[in-house]
């Protein structure tokens, strides 16, 4: 897990700057930096790292990493390099160190254009082929790591912060306030939806994506993996079986480091599943750091309980509380170079901060599962709708009356038969987007659209969520709130295999007995708390708007409503209005914390940087 940045360009960037990059990656790379300089034909080639040491510690590891005619920088983690490395030993090549990093070059050069197809990991790299006098740009299949890039002058930068472009290039991005719009009004899951970012001139390199360079100029990523719905005939105890053996490898790779290893652990299926299968199936110790809300509506202190007292594992707690509130979340917003998507990752961001303060630099965590096996309140409706002509339907709504839908709050989804009745329907996803367009001095108007993945509508909006609304913002976040404290954080779910076995489970199994997720509750029984698996509320990492901000506090309000950049987007008179509404509601809540995010995006030095430039 590193910092990368590079630039194909007419000129090698100055001294000065190359160190200001590496300054700006420091966070990413505390173990050390390097940079090489090469040159395709008439253009030059400037290649930057900052490394987080995960595996072999030595020196030797240290990039950019030359081997075999090739310079490699590398953010991420190859899990499957061990199995790698032997084949390609017994393919004759050597190896001068005992790191992933290497075993990219050598699979590169051994496998040619497929070895990406060998690869199981997260990974942004750039990869200068001196033979062939190109540059190999990659990311992994679900984006986990992040790559950005802009064209300047002619000059392709890129980073794996868009700060980092600024530092090599010198020069500012412009914030596209029409994605700020529609963060407000339509909320983190419209912000992936294209390829727009926070930065007018600046793209992020597509996820599962891989192009070549031979001169300056604009990237054109070809895709080299893609996700299918593909069920396959299997009962529900196969589908069982098939996620634990894929589950118990994902985790037995991903806990591959030579530093010590943390879990998040909410009350959660997806969390408790994987820190059980670490501590009963592979015998690791275990340590654990949880936040605790004083909300009872996030209050998971049972459940956690319960699974700490059955792993006998090490326990944290990072409590949430409203002191200093508005400069954590400015400096989160600072290094994030955009707003924080939701409070969950503002709360989670105290959790990165305790995990590094213990001394850990790895942090496992369990995103991607409910897009893997079912976990929303939605996603038990998209399921009825496609039970609804079998005989045991009745029996399924009256399941789902004594489970998910004993918790639902959105109004459209309190109708077990909201989709049986029309599979199109969505208003519950950009809920309130009305009232919040009255709030902007301008109104954003965007209706909500999905991709056709799959005839399944369960696995499409499943597919929809895994690859453009909710997994990209949530890996986005994980990967800023780790590397703030320089963590790496790892994402098992996301193993390739497991996604794959997955998408293959016929969708008639993901829900059972009034149970989502019934593949995976079913996979962690040998392992997990029954208190855990019966627990049929969606948990996670969360908090209410009031734990965190005090809208009675004076010093708050004026905080709030003092000039600033972001009331040339939001109507002032219209949101003193709005901040007197009854917060309980999740979307206000929602806006309130976007707000506050927003505005300090928009007060940040990345998104002045243009104004002071130009002035």
């Amino acid at each position: 897990m590193c910092g990368i940045a590079g630039v194909v360009g007419w000129r090698a960037p100055s001294t000065a700057r190359v160190s200001e990059t590496l300054r700006v990656l420091g966070r990413r790379g505390p173990d050390g930096n390097g940079h090489y300089f090469g040159q395709i034909g008439d253009a030059h080639v400037a290649l930057l790292h900052t490394r987080l040491a995960i595996i072999d510690l030595d020196p030797r590891s240290a990039q950019p990493f030359a081997a075999d005619d090739c310079v490699l920088v590398f953010n991420g983690e190859i899990y499957n390099y061990v199995e790698l490395r032997d084949e390609l030993i017994a393919s004759g090549h050597r190896f001068r160190t005992a790191s992933d990093t290497e075993t990219i070059i050598k699979a590169y050069r051994e496998y040619g254009d497929e070895f990406l197809d060998r690869l199981d990991g997260m990974w942004a790299f750039a990869l200068f082929d001196k033979r062939r006098q190109e540059l190999l740009l990659s990311r992994d299949r679900f984006g986990e790591k992040p790559l950005y890039y802009a064209l300047w002058e002619g000059e392709l930068f890129f980073a794996s912060e868009p700060k980092a472009l600024t530092a090599l290039s010198g020069r500012f991005p412009e914030v596209d306030e029409d994605q700020v719009r529609r963060y407000l009004v339509n909320g983190y899951r419209a912000l992936y939806k294209n390829k727009r970012t926070f930065f007018s001139d600046v793209q992020e390199f597509p996820a599962a994506g891989w192009c070549r360079l031979r001169s300056p100029g604009l990237p054109n990523p070809h895709r080299y993996w893609q996700l299918a719905y593909r069920p396959e005939s299997m009962t529900a105890a196969q589908a069982a079986e098939g996620t634990q053996e894929r589950l118990c490898q994902a985790m037995k790779t991903r806990l591959r480091a030579d530093v010590p290893v943390a879990f998040c652990l909410s009350g959660g299926v997806d969390s408790t599943a994987l820190a059980c299968f670490a501590a009963k199936g592979l015998g690791r110790e275990v340590s654990a750091f949880t936040v605790v809300d004083r909300d009872e509506r996030y209050n998971e202190t049972a459940n956690v309980t319960a699974t700490v007292a059955h792993i006998n594992c090490r326990h944290f707690i990072a409590p949430t509380h409203t002191s200093g509130f508005f400069e954590r979340m400015a400096d989160l917003v600072g290094y994030h170079d955009m707003p924080v998507a939701t409070i969950s990752y503002y709360v989670h961001s105290a959790l990165s901060e305790a995990i590094a303060a213990n001394g850990y630099k790895v942090v496992v965590s369990g995103t991607a599962a409910d897009e893997l096996f079912t976990g929303y309140y939605d996603h038990y409706g998209f399921w009825l709708a496609e039970m609804k002509d079998r005989p045991e339907f009745e029996r399924y709504v009256a399941e789902w009356r004594a489970s998910y839908g004993a918790y639902v709050t959105n109004p459209l989804l309190r109708d077990p038969l909201t989709f049986a009745r029309n599979p199109t329907a969505r208003g519950h996803i950009y809920l309130d987007r009305g009232i919040f367009n009255e709030i902007l001095t301008e109104p954003f108007n965007e209706d909500f659209e999905e991709e056709r993945f799959a005839d399944c509508l369960l696995r499409n909006r499943m597919m929809n969520e895994l690859s453009r609304e909710v997994v990209p913002v949530l890996l986005h976040e994980d990967d800023l709130n780790s590397m703030r404290y320089s963590i790496e954080n790892r994402s098992p779910y996301l193993d390739r295999s497991l996604v794959e076995f997955a998408y293959s489970i016929p969708t008639e199994h993901l829900v059972k007995d009034g149970f989502t997720k019934w593949p995976l509750r079913k996979a962690a029984a040998d392992f997990a708390p029954p208190i855990v698996l019966a627990d049929k509320r969606k948990r996670g990492f969360n908090a209410s708007i009031e734990s965190v901000l005090d809208r009675n506090d004076p010093a708050t309000l004026e905080r709030l409503l003092a000039p600033g950049p972001i009331f040339d987007l939001v109507d002032r008179r219209a949101f003193t209005a709005f901040l007197q509404r009854d917060m309980s509601t999740n979307s206000f809540s929602k806006f309130l914390f976007s707000f506050v995010s927003a505005r300090l995006f928009l007060e940040s030095e990345l998104a002045l940087g243009t104004t002071r430039q130009a002035a």
